[in-house]
């Protein structure tokens, strides 16, 4: 010790703490003095980390949320939207008229014979909107009987008439004899502007058709060579996302 009573550096009366000695005022149990790290192999704190320690796996740092994943009560964020029904923006009620009528642009769902019949001329040629299962088979049903009427009966009146006609020579031929009756040619006639005034509203029947099942009115072009396609056509079932297709502008 010196003249002036100072005490040197490292002496036990220094104001200096000694080597692995904490200085006076030191830190409480858990904490480490500002500037120093823990020692080897000592943990930190209760609730620090240590420096450059990743949280442990499986765990999130605290106040994030798991990816994915949103906050009790929040709602999504910007851009996101909540589940929704598919297609909710064809899922629009048909409107009717007082007498429960739809327009002529929408589909018809449990339509009637008659109506069926009626709706089918009154869309002859329209390409756009939807035709319910209800509509495509009805029509079927009326076209059946006007054809087994018409050309049914032409073939049946052709047979009546090469029966009846029949006469046999003294050389044992047999042949008709006479012209078949008008009304055979009346009933081929018939069927023929029937055949021919119903193709274009027929076609586009089974557009129709197509569309009510979402599908693109072109597929009707492969039943009318395949006739078990138009079957399956006129079986599948509606789809809403077939709105897409109706055009109420038209009327």
């Amino acid at each position: 010790m010196s003249n002036d009573q100072t005490p040197q550096w490292g002496q036990p009366d220094g104001d200096q703490p000694g080597f692995g000695q904490q200085p006076s005022g030191h830190q409480p149990s858990g904490e480490q003095p500002y500037g120093q790290q823990p020692g080897y192999g000592q943990q930190p704190g209760s609730g620090q980390q240590p420096y450059d320690q990743q949280p442990g796996y499986g765990q999130q740092p605290y106040g994030q949320q798991p990816y994915g994943q949103q906050p009790y009560g929040q709602q999504p964020g910007s851009g996101q939207q909540p589940y929704a029904e598919p297609y909710p923006q064809y899922a629009q009620p048909i409107p009717v008229g007082p007498d429960g009528t739809p327009p002529l642009w929408a589909p018809w769902y449990g339509i009637g014979f008659l109506d069926a019949f009626t709706r089918f001329f009154k869309k002859y040629a329209r390409f756009d909107g939807r035709a319910s299962r209800s509509e495509y088979w009805y029509w079927i049903l009326a076209n059946a009987i006007v054809t087994i009427v018409l050309y049914g009966g032409f073939i049946a009146g052709i047979i009546s008439w090469s029966v009846s006609s029949q006469v046999t020579d003294e050389y044992g031929y047999s042949h008709s004899v006479g012209s078949p009756p008008a009304w055979i040619f009346i009933l081929l006639a018939l069927y023929g502007i029937w055949a021919l005034g119903t193709l274009v509203p027929n076609i586009a029947l089974g557009w129709r058709r197509v569309h009510d099942a979402n599908l693109a009115g072109p597929f009707w072009i492969i039943a009318l060579f395949v006739g078990i396609v138009a079957i399956v056509f006129g079986c599948l079932a509606p789809n809403p996302a077939g709105a897409q297709y109706d055009r109420p502008d038209m009327g």
